[in-house]
């Protein structure tokens, strides 16, 4: 079992960033790749970005592309997401996610484990 726990949301005006932290534990961290994810009220789940186990490889989904950055500690068993020049459209519940294996994948199915969530929410 791995136990992940997001932290860093809160309200935010357009054009602000902030930055979420998971924190993981459990399983050795450095085994998982990691994903971030979020909803919307009234919406589905929406695939954010990814990170693989060591770091070295990213992938983001086209609508945080160039604003949103993950980086992951593995000596600290965290996985960041930096976002900057905020939108309205960015407001949403995130969670990070973690899953086994190499793949890189927005799929969420392919994640094993989730957190709870933290709410971020942008105003105009």
């Amino acid at each position: 079992q791995v136990q992940l726990v997001e932290s860093g949301g809160g309200l935010v005006q357009a054009g602000g960033s902030l930055r979420l932290s998971c924190a993981a534990s459990g399983r050795t961290f450095s085994n998982y790749a990691m994903g971030w994810f979020r909803q919307a009220p009234g919406k589905g789940r929406e695939f954010v970005c990814h990170i693989n186990r060591s770091g070295g490889s990213t992938y983001y989904a086209d609508s945080v592309k160039g604003r949103f950055t993950v980086s992951r500690d593995n000596a600290k068993n965290t996985v960041y997401l930096q976002m900057n020049s905020l939108k309205p459209e960015d407001t949403a519940v995130y969670s990070c996610a973690a899953k086994a294996g190499v793949t890189i994948t927005g799929n969420e199915r392919a994640y094993a484990y989730w957190g709870s969530g933290t709410q971020v929410t942008v105003s105009s």
